[in-house]
């Protein structure tokens, strides 16, 4: 689920990764394969602490306005459309703890989750989170502060008080509810493999089932994610009977997805587990920006 998830951060990595200095570098066939399967079943929403049901209820209504009136579809569109970037909004955000006032409200997150939050080349931060969060400060008269902080500190910081609001693509789970409540879902998401170009493991797999088959027979194999994430849950178990993991493969836990995704285009993983939507992206662009470099020159 996250410090720049760009297309500066993609820009630089294909540069990198694919003009390599050397000529087996140069030869390296390094585009990047997104396995179209859904994993998980899950839903987004934001984390309150369990003291705050005032704002939790005023957020839920906002939440839910946004939904029946369009804007969130809105909202939506000017991140999947390149075309609409002009209409984003971008807020300034600090790493450092805020003094929480009546005036105003402290969102923690974590970048880079594109489209959620992601930092452009202009220093701000976007996203579909922001976005909301920005609309619902500006509606109560408040000063936003965006604090961008490690993912699996967000709940805790939320839980004591040091920010009011944790976003940043946070799935729901029983677990992460023992330590915050959730405002009401907004968004369906899913995990999903990355593999290197080359890789055919998977070519055959229809359903979750047929990539969990394929999942159990690898041996020795190493599957990258992002530390304290769903997709770190999927690879290593939780602990139940219900969700043992795959004792198989060899976990690598990452800060960042996009630190998951370097290491694969460096060849020292085999595959990395994403959120669907940061999967998606980081995908197309980097096989975009694969096509570009492959047209002939004029």
């Amino acid at each position: 689920m996250q410090k720049q998830f760009t297309s500066l951060f993609i820009i630089c990595l294909f540069l990198f990764f694919f003009t390599g200095c050397c000529e087996k570098e140069q030869k390296q066939k390094t585009k990047l394969k997104l396995i179209n399967i859904k994993l998980t079943n899950e839903e987004y929403a934001f984390a309150i602490s369990h003291k705050n049901n005032a704002l939790k209820d005023s957020l839920d209504n906002y939440i839910n306005t946004l939904k029946n009136t369009g804007i969130f579809e809105s909202i939506i569109s000017i991140y999947k459309d390149k075309s609409n970037s002009s209409s984003r909004t971008g807020v300034k955000f600090t790493t450092s703890e805020v003094q929480k006032t009546d005036k105003n409200l402290i969102v923690a997150t974590n970048c880079p989750f594109e489209p959620f939050e992601f930092i452009e080349e202009d220093g701000l931060m976007y996203g579909i989170d922001l976005e909301i969060a920005n609309a619902y400060a500006n509606s109560r008269g408040l000063e936003l502060i965006v604090r961008n902080i490690e993912f699996e500190n967000i709940l805790s910081d939320v839980a004591a008080g040091k920010a009011d609001i944790g976003m940043a693509g946070i799935t729901v789970t029983d677990e992460r509810k023992q330590i915050c409540d959730f405002t009401t879902t907004y968004y369906k998401s899913s995990q999903k493999l990355v593999v290197d170009g080359k890789n055919t493991d998977f070519d055959n797999c229809k359903t979750a089932e047929d990539v969990n088959k394929v999942l159990n027979r690898l041996s020795n194999e190493t599957i990258g994610y992002q530390i304290g994430t769903t997709g770190n849950l999927f690879i290593v178990g939780d602990g139940t009977d219900q969700n043992k993991g795959f004792v198989n493969i060899k976990p690598k836990g990452f800060k960042t997805p996009n630190e998951s995704i370097e290491e694969l285009l460096e060849g020292k993983i085999y595959a990395a587990i994403l959120d669907d939507e940061p999967a998606n992206t980081i995908v197309s662009e980097i096989n975009m920006l694969d096509q570009q470099q492959k047209k002939p020159q004029k």
